[in-house]
């Protein structure tokens, strides 16, 4: 393979990384549609089921068991997902998880 066969390959995979990242970005810019949607982002946001629980439970609401909202339940909402979700904002929440276990937490 040539310099430039090399180069055109790192060029096309970084345009298709930029489409992706501007993918992701606009995703991010919506508003969520619904109280699961607020509670993926607000995972995003923090990138803690534990904060994301304090916020959850700070608005009242439980879990479907009926009882106080857990940092398990945020985390079964991430990976179980659920059908008012965009598959796109749950792909977003995933990647961090996936980056948290490989790195650690996020400070």
């Amino acid at each position: 393979m040539t310099s430039s066969s090399n180069i055109a390959e790192l060029i096309n995979t970084l345009e298709a990384e930029i489409v992706a990242l501007t993918e992701q970005v606009a995703t991010l810019k919506k508003e969520p549609q619904n109280f699961n949607e607020q509670v993926v982002f607000k995972y995003i946001d923090t990138g803690s089921t534990g904060k994301t629980k304090d916020y959850v439970r700070s608005l009242g609401v439980k879990s479907e068991r009926g009882s106080l909202f857990s940092s398990g339940d945020v985390s079964k909402l991430i990976k179980d997902g659920a059908d008012d979700i965009s598959p796109d904002i749950l792909e977003i929440a995933r990647m961090l998880t996936r980056t948290k276990n490989k790195y650690g937490k996020r400070k």
